[in-house]
């Protein structure tokens, strides 16, 4: 079970990747699957996101795809959001709820494809802090990066082209990541002992998954294999 569970990991921190995503949804649905102790969840997932979206981010960056001007305003709102969200103790089932929900949404980022051709359209600065501080108060409490949320609303907004988004949802997640996890700090949170080798899953993925989604191609077939795993997990933790 270890090895098809490191397995998934790598799978899906390059599925992510190559969207720009760091892929927190992803590992809570393998956790759910595997029935991992919800006290690992959040943290792990976030831990991982750090990785998988920093790899991310710099492969797009690198790619020339990253616009400081659409970033800012997002982030600006959702670090504090998502520290004091992530401070924030709620029940298991309402937990498991709204992670289901979150799922679905994910679900929804991959199967929802795109023009790859539009009008960019001039963003919005206080509309940009809005949605920040929603999506990294619902990722710091979930454990989420907030990518899977940011990501579709970019290009239903037409703020930025595809690869553009990915650049942005990438340092978006990890700044996200960054500050949910220094939220938990203080009050201590814990880890399973193969943290390591799920990051180290993580990483292989991210790496090649990254590379293909800014210099390649993304591979379409895996991503609907991907959606159906995140609708499953979903509806178990309605379920429970």
């Amino acid at each position: 079970m270890e090895v098809f569970l490191i397995i998934c990991i790598v799978i899906i921190a390059f599925l992510y990747s190559s969207v720009g995503h760091g892929g927190a949804s992803g590992y809570l649905a393998l956790m759910a699957f595997f029935s991992i102790a919800p006290e690992y969840m959040k943290s792990s997932a976030l831990l991982m996101n750090l990785f998988v979206s920093a790899i991310a981010f710099f492969s797009y960056y690198q790619s020339g795809y990253f616009r400081w001007k659409i970033f800012l305003p997002f982030a600006i709102s959702s670090m504090p959001m998502a520290f004091f969200g992530a401070k924030l103790i709620i029940d298991p089932q309402i937990y498991k709820f709204i992670l289901g929900i979150l799922l679905l949404i994910g679900a929804g980022r991959i199967l929802y494809k795109p023009k790859e051709m539009y009008e960019i359209k001039k963003s919005s600065f206080l509309l940009s802090l809005a949605i920040g501080a929603v999506m990294g108060f619902f990722s710091g409490m979930i454990g989420i990066g907030g990518g899977i949320i940011l990501s579709p609303l970019l290009l239903m907004l037409k703020w930025t082209n595809v690869k553009e988004t990915a650049a942005i949802s990438a340092l978006f997640i990890f700044v996200n990541s960054a500050t949910g996890l220094a939220g938990t700090w203080k009050d201590g949170f814990v880890l399973p002992n193969e943290i390591i080798l799920w990051i180290t899953a993580g990483i292989i993925g991210g790496l090649a998954g990254s590379y293909m989604g800014s210099k390649k191609f993304s591979f379409v077939w895996t991503k609907y294999i991907l959606a159906v795993v995140l609708i499953m997990a979903s509806i178990k933790l309605f379920s429970i």
